[in-house]
């Protein structure tokens, strides 16, 4: 494929800062790791469904969800797993250059993958979120019935059985999924998100903000 070399960044007069006061909340990347059956993308909804009660924009970036459309053309070898989690971190920073709160449900099972997904937003913006769980308590779930096929050969290339998993060494936060209840799991993500100022509660759980009811507080367009 041919690179396009006739083309040049469009800075729009309308900015991310702009779109952040406007929502009232900062915009970030919530990236949820972890083995299939962990638990992201019930993690991740769940997750949005409480931020949209405080008002957030948000959206979330489901990995089955995606390989419907903008991923339909690749498969699970290592250079399409890669350039999958490519495309998916494209997409995300522009949503958080839309000022959104973008979540990204994927197992990502490579640490370099989620780096090189890391070093393309600003410092700060990157929340790597792992959903720990064991290989036998995902499996023990089996949700989507896929570890049984896994093990009988008719799935290849299956993270966690015949491909690795590389979980993540440092993130911002890892969740017990495979032990806590969700709405434990969901606390812990939003409390964290406080902490780092991506918006601010009273004690009673309800905005601050006098003028827009029901919507979070910015409190800084920096990470910390």
């Amino acid at each position: 494929m041919n690179k396009s070399t006739n083309t040049v960044w469009h800075s729009a007069t309308i900015t991310r800062g702009h779109r952040e006061r406007l929502n009232v909340h900062r915009s970030v990347v919530l990236w949820f790791t972890g083995l299939s059956g962990s638990g992201k993308s019930t993690l991740a909804h769940a997750v949005e469904d409480r931020l949209y009660q405080l008002g957030c924009r948000t959206f979330v970036l489901d990995g089955d969800n995606v390989r419907q459309g903008l991923c339909s053309d690749l498969g699970f070898s290592v250079q399409d797993r890669s350039e999958n989690i490519r495309r998916i971190s494209e997409a995300a920073k522009l949503l958080v250059e839309s000022g959104v709160i973008a979540m990204t449900a994927f197992i990502s099972p490579f640490r370099a993958d989620r780096q090189r997904a890391r070093s393309i937003f600003p410092h700060g913006d990157f929340i790597e979120i792992f959903c720990e769980a064991s290989l036998d308590v995902c499996e023990h779930r089996d949700i989507k019935g896929l570890y049984k096929r896994a093990r009988a050969g008719e799935v290849k290339e299956f993270t966690g059985i015949s491909s690795p998993y590389e979980a993540p060494v440092n993130p911002e936060l890892a969740v017990r999924t495979g032990e806590l209840p969700l709405e434990d799991c969901v606390a812990q993500v939003i409390e964290y998100l406080q902490q780092r100022n991506v918006f601010r509660q009273s004690p009673n759980g309800k905005d601050e903000s006098s003028d827009q009811k029901g919507r979070a507080e910015i409190v800084s367009h920096r990470a910390d």
